[in-house]
């Protein structure tokens, strides 16, 4: 009776340990799978179906790609005109920043489009190099001066309402082995958007309309930097000496050969046959990359233009109060008039021949 009260007693407590081990160690085994789960598969399909704090979890890596952003937001003036664009500014910032600092400038991006765009910020190294003039947007290569590693914003994408201004700081850091001298670059503010009409079925939908704009940054760093260049030409354009009317188109071209920009400035000065000043243009300050030729075009139009013109130019180079003078001398000969007085004295001389012929002149 005893051994049988002894094995009733052993085999029940067997069947206890059989009953709630496996069930402990399942428990444990689907605990730990649901956890790394959650951890490792972060998805979108796997937030919509999750609880709240999951969702958190999840989402929080979306703020990097760009759509949130805690930009501060401005109202823009009530206006009953209908722009259609967006406005950006400044156009450019010159900055000075030692190696190893950094500078936080404020890009104003005002959106008077009509309606809610996603905007996207984008950085670019520049150069002017040739004697065109304007400025080239590298894309993904890099310049021979660049910045764009150099130039960051808290974000990259962002939204922006109608008839509402955005503030985005934009910083710019100099790592500390920078050399001396000049570094340039750009952010490129743009909108990408994808018309919704098509022809019909067989209709491909239309390529993305993009639509951007560059803020330009002349960033100088201290140290032994080489200032120096000079102006090079300057010529009408087409260079001839012979015009038959206005208006007169100019160009001036400097070279820069130091090591970074300048910006020369200066006025050009316009004279008649006479000596008499008859015009006056003044140059506003523009950039000359290093290492670069630039033209800088500029236009002299009159209504009524005749005869022999000088052209003094005096320009400032925009360091160590350099100045250079330049001369150039065209004639403007309007071949309307010409037609008109050659026709004139044609009739005159006719008209006298008539008479000297017709008619006999005696002395009394």
């Amino acid at each position: 009776m005893l051994n049988r009260t002894l094995q009733n007693a052993l085999s029940g407590f067997i069947a206890i340990i059989l009953i709630v081990f496996p069930v402990s160690v399942f428990a444990q085994s689907a605990s730990s799978t649901t956890e790394g789960d959650v951890i490792a598969e972060e998805s979108v399909e796997d937030v919509e179906t999750t609880s709240a704090d999951i969702e958190n979890i999840v989402i929080e890596p979306a703020k990097v790609v760009g759509i949130y952003d805690n930009y501060k937001r401005e109202k823009l003036p009530d206006s009953n005109k209908e722009f259609n664009d967006f406005v950006v500014g400044p156009g450019y910032f010159a900055l000075q920043v030692s190696p190893g600092e950094s500078k936080t400038v404020l890009l104003k991006i005002s959106n008077r489009i009509g309606d809610r765009k996603l905007f996207q910020l984008t950085t670019e190294d520049i150069t002017n190099e040739g004697s065109s003039g304007g400025v080239s947007f590298l894309g993904d290569d890099i310049g021979p001066y660049t910045l764009k590693d150099y130039i960051s914003v808290p974000y990259e994408r962002f939204y922006l309402d109608n008839n509402k201004r955005v503030v985005v700081p934009v910083t710019i850091s100099i790592p500390p082995d920078a050399e001396p001298g000049g570094f340039y670059g750009s952010i490129l503010t743009q909108i990408v958007t994808e018309s919704q009409e098509k022809g019909g079925t067989d209709v491909a939908p239309t390529a993305p309309l993009i639509s951007r704009i560059g803020t330009l940054f002349f960033v100088t760093t201290s140290g032994e930097i080489e200032r120096s260049g000079s102006l090079v030409d300057f010529t009408t354009i087409p260079d001839k000496s012979i015009y038959f009317n206005g208006p007169i188109d100019m160009g001036i071209v400097f070279e820069n050969t130091g090591s970074v920009h300048f910006n020369p400035y200066g006025t050009i000065t316009i004279t008649n046959i006479l000596g008499g000043n008859v015009g006056q243009v003044e140059l506003d300050p523009w950039f000359v990359m290093p290492n670069s030729l630039r033209t800088k075009e500029l236009s002299w139009n009159r209504e009524f233009l005749f005869g022999r013109y000088s052209v003094d130019a005096e320009i400032y180079l925009g360091y160590d109060d350099v100045v250079e003078t330049r001369t150039l001398v065209f004639w403007v000969l309007p071949w309307k008039l010409i037609t008109v007085v050659f026709a004139g004295l044609f009739i005159f001389f006719l008209v006298i021949r008539f008479f000297v012929t017709r008619f006999e002149f005696k002395r009394k």
